[in-house]
């Protein structure tokens, strides 16, 4: 064969490649508001970036016709790029091919790309649009999952790990996307779930839709297992772009800075005014966020989900940050089972990539109940317990106002070697309210009392200036400086400043047990 004919035979095999399933089947997906796994590819990485690798992989299979169904690629788009200049390993399912089904040739592909992120210290960005396991293939099908959720876990902690849900994820599928640390899905057009309606309905006798059970609404506000959605391909494309902007390529590195535009000593007054006077109001705690971060730029992550407690990155003077805070307007800023969960992922990314933790305490204690307490609040309460004992990184905190109990402890208090803790004026920290210690301590008193409901009210205000206050914790060192609120942004970002050499390590040891 000449020369010119190899490389007309290349052309006409990469252009085989490009088009997957072919034209028909990209039209189908166009209808269906969909990109093409290499148009995805396309809009994440920066332009002209991507290499890819593997393109002409096909499927050995034979059994069932899959002889007569060999496409190059076999329903995956593998390779590398840059996003902002940094680089990515990046996977694309591709629907056109099979409905993305997974056979072990498709699964190598995945943990080839895997591989070479964790050799690299690289994020891995993973595009998921598929059917499933391959059933024509058999068990070679289900020793790909297997592969790849063993790479999942060895990845954890050494790099980044992003799963972006863009169509059907069932079954097997989706714990691979669970196993890694941030899950986005699109409205409407991506599910997940382990077994899809019919079986439900076989098994159960529930009549369920598949976005009811499986959809972007479902996983980012009742169970949490996704983080982010968003309205279509493009919109969570970007979403995912903006979130790994945070992050560090592996665990040995720090977070990028980004030159600032924000003022490191700007003060806001208005912050004065954000605490109300009395104790029973609410306020919302992302005015707060909103005013220190720079730019007012924060990145919720889950927001939808256990709205209690907030967490999500932003900059303090150019340096990325996770803050974590409880939202007294959900139910006063208590923690609960979903609360502590939540919080306790997201302390243990950040401690994983060096990324300095925030926490703005106002927490009157843990929610009561019977559903909590058989749910087992005791179990996964000690898990946000564990998550700031074991973190490492910078940990700063701000007590607004409600500090009391255990959930006092809880919110990276000097007790769980909080690095610097600033109070507020307004700040109570005590053992609990003054109404409920009152009751306890001083019942025989004011049943005693010739005006049980006046003497009841002058203990609690007597309660309240003596323990109700920062002043106790300053006086024992638990509180590092009493801080005035518009003074917050400057105090911070000095502190972080102060704190950006820290080491620190946890004792030697296997692995830990955290609290399941």
């Amino acid at each position: 064969m000449a020369n010119e004919e190899k490389f007309k035979q290349l052309e006409e095999h990469l252009a085989a490649a490009k088009l997957g399933g072919g034209q028909d089947r990209i039209e189908q997906q166009h209808k269906k508001n969909k990109w093409t796994a290499r148009e995805r590819l396309a809009a994440l990485l920066d332009r002209d970036t991507f290499q890819e690798i593997d393109k002409f992989v096909y499927h050995t299979a034979t059994d069932f016709g899959l002889d007569k169904k060999r496409f190059p690629g076999d329903g995956v788009v593998t390779g590398y790029g840059m996003m902002d200049g940094r680089q990515v390993f990046v996977f694309g399912q591709d629907f056109t091919v099979l409905g993305g089904s997974l056979g072990l040739a498709h699964a190598n592909k995945i943990c080839k790309i895997q591989d070479l992120a964790l050799k690299n210290g690289c994020p891995v960005i993973g595009l998921l649009d598929s059917g499933g396991a391959r059933i024509q293939e058999g068990v070679t099908s289900l020793a790909g999952y297997g592969n790849i959720f063993m790479r999942n876990v060895l990845a954890s902690g050494v790099i980044p790990q992003i799963s972006v849900i863009m169509g059907p994820c069932a079954g097997g599928a989706v714990y691979s996307p669970a196993l890694t640390d941030y899950i986005f899905m699109v409205e409407k057009s991506s599910y997940m779930f382990i077994t899809g309606p019919q079986v439900v309905k076989a098994v159960t006798h529930e009549d369920v839709t598949t976005e009811k059970l499986g959809g972007a609404a479902t996983h980012t506000t009742m169970s949490g297992v996704a983080h982010f959605k968003g309205g279509s391909d493009n919109e969570v494309i970007q979403m995912v772009r903006e979130l790994i902007s945070f992050f560090p390529p592996n665990f040995r590195e720090k977070p990028p800075r980004k030159e600032p535009t924000d003022d490191p000593a700007r003060t806001d007054m208005e912050l004065r005014n954000l605490i109300p006077e009395s104790p029973k109001r609410v306020y919302n705690m992302n005015t707060l966020i909103s005013s220190i971060v720079d730019n007012s730029h924060f990145v919720e992550v889950h927001k939808n989900y256990a709205k209690n407690i907030i967490v999500g990155f932003a900059r303090l003077n150019g340096y990325p940050v996770g803050i974590v805070a409880n939202q007294p307007n959900i139910a006063a800023g208590c923690l609960d089972i979903n609360a502590s969960a939540k919080g306790a992922r997201f302390v243990r990314f950040c401690d994983c990539f060096n990324i300095p933790l925030i926490t703005f305490c106002d927490v009157p204690g843990f929610l009561p109940g019977t559903q909590q307490e058989f749910g087992g609040i005791i179990k996964h309460g000690a898990k946000l317990i564990y998550a700031y004992c074991e973190a490492t990184v910078p940990k700063i905190t701000v007590i607004t106002r409600k500090a009391y109990g255990g959930a006092y402890i809880v919110m990276s208090s000097k007790h769980l070697l909080g690095d610097i803790n600033f109070a507020y004026p307004t700040a109570e920290i005590a053992v609990m309210g003054p109404e409920g210690a009152v009751g306890i301590v001083f019942r025989k008193e004011i049943q005693e009392a010739p005006d049980p409901a006046q003497k009841e009210l002058e203990m609690i205000e007597e309660y309240r200036t003596k323990f109700a206050n920062p002043y106790q914790a300053a006086m024992h060192g638990y509180v590092d400086e009493v801080i005035l609120p518009e003074q917050t942004r400057p105090k911070l970002i000095r502190a972080l400043k102060g704190l950006l050499n820290k080491k620190d390590r946890m004792p030697d040891k296997k692995h830990d047990n955290l609290p399941l």
